[in-house]
């Protein structure tokens, strides 16, 4: 009996280990040490090796998202942007990442010119260093780390390039305390200036990291004709930015409907990320949550109520080969007034207008629909930094049925008309048409 036992839990384990990744210690709450991460380069491949086995990242960027859902999509990897997010240590999102068969590329905050940081004050540069040095010292050892992100987009309207001196000596002291992990910077896009300073200042980076959206195809080109010979990975990349796509004559960016950003999110990866077999380490999907960004739905492939988008089921069948087995309903089409978002639709206050939506759903899910009227942002953040959501404007919805509404346009200003369409199994299609009323 006790040998029957035995072997039952032995395949209770397996089955835990197959449908994690998971190693067979993880989510004890006992780490097991640190993992070894190393960089192989072969006749110009770089593979990145965790404990001597490759590991390509298939990734998410996730600050608050959901830690479960990116193991439970086969993703093995996410990134932060900083070791104190405000909301959890960083030691518990470790330990969730580590309970759920991930690694961490763990932001470190680095203070940025463009938020009023002096990096000819070599006190604070010296103050800075020790403080990272703190975080390093806390987590360092932990199973679930993978790679350093020493600053995000520090060259995002920077002047000093003093700022690359201070990341290299935040690598040296890495490397001296924490032999285990690798380090890299994450740049916004990327420029042969830009690839220069990393390449003569930050020399004891081991991995250059990028950040584009539109522009993703061009990146294999890129790093070749810019000169950087090493390893790189995409640490951001996603949804059209919103200084990329067209505006609106106020001045409002258009943004692409989630099946739209579905179509491209695929586009991108497989011409930014998967052509690149020699340097490329692998991305993280920007963003594996939700975020309020010009919109509350823009750059989050979650909606706030932790939808899942078409996005998600892009994420799903690159990092499986198949689809998931409900698929997420697609947005065919959208109009307010007879218009689409790309249309400048133009109101008069008062009046009562038609919003149609054609939204199908693969597995004929029924499907419940909600619509909202937000006032256009105006707190308006740069470089991803925090912004807060405009309030819904009440009352104005005459009558709802299906994919169909009648609404009274509100007092005049520049609005938008959200709608979400869910189909009962965690999955929604969304879209927005920014309106002005005069």
């Amino acid at each position: 009996m006790r040998i029957f036992v035995v072997i039952l839990s032995l395949l209770v384990l397996s089955a835990c280990r197959q449908q994690t990744g998971a190693e067979p210690n993880a989510g004890t709450g006992e780490p097991d040490g640190p993992a070894k991460v190393t960089l192989k380069e072969t006749g110009g491949k770089y593979t990145l090796l965790v404990n001597g086995e490759p590991f390509y990242i298939k990734g998410g960027g996730l600050e608050f998202g959901d830690i479960p859902a990116l193991a439970r999509h086969n993703g093995n990897s996410f990134r932060t942007w900083r070791t104190d997010n405000g909301q959890r240590p960083a030691r518990e999102v470790l330990d969730e990442a580590h309970a759920n068969g991930l690694k961490v590329t763990m932001g470190i905050e680095v203070a940025r010119e463009r938020h009023g940081f002096d990096y000819n004050d070599s006190a604070a540069v010296k103050a800075q260093l020790e403080d990272i040095r703190r975080q390093v010292l806390e987590l360092k050892d932990h199973p679930a780390m993978l790679i350093w992100g020493i600053g995000n987009e520090l060259n995002l309207r920077y002047t000093n390039p003093k700022v690359w001196d201070a990341v290299n000596e935040i690598s040296e002291m890495i490397h001296e305390v924490d032999p285990n992990h690798l380090t890299t910077t994450s740049l916004a896009g990327i420029s042969e200036s830009e690839v220069a300073y990393i390449k003569t200042r930050c020399p004891d980076l081991d991995i250059l990291s990028v950040q584009m959206y539109g522009d993703l195809p061009d990146l294999p080109r890129l790093v070749r004709e810019f000169g950087w010979e090493g390893a790189y990975m995409v640490t951001e990349w996603g949804a059209t930015g919103h200084w990329e796509v067209p505006l609106t004559e106020w001045g409002a960016p258009v943004e692409e409907h989630s099946s739209l950003k579905a179509a491209n999110y695929l586009k991108r990866y497989k011409g930014g990320i998967e052509a690149d077999t020699l340097q490329c380490l692998g991305s993280y999907v920007f963003l594996w949550g939700n975020k309020q960004e010009r919109t509350p739905t823009w750059y989050g492939i979650f909606l706030e109520d932790g939808q899942e988008t078409e996005s998600v089921d892009v994420m799903h069948s690159i990092w499986n080969g198949e689809w998931p087995e409900n698929r997420t309903p697609h947005l065919d089409g959208f109009l307010l007034n007879g218009k689409t978002a790309y249309d400048n639709v133009r109101l008069k206050s008062g009046s009562v207008y038609t919003a149609k939506v054609a939204i199908t759903d693969p597995e004929e899910d029924p499907l419940t629909y909600r619509w909202e009227v937000l006032p256009e942002s105006t707190d308006l953040g740069d470089g991803g930094d925090y912004e807060e959501r405009p309030k819904a404007v009440p009352g104005l919805f005459r009558s709802e049925a299906g994919g169909k509404l009648e609404m009274e346009a509100p007092k005049p200003g520049a609005y938008r008309l959200f709608v979400y369409a869910t189909d009962g199994y965690g999955h929604a299609a969304t879209a927005n048409i920014p309106f002005l009323v005069e």
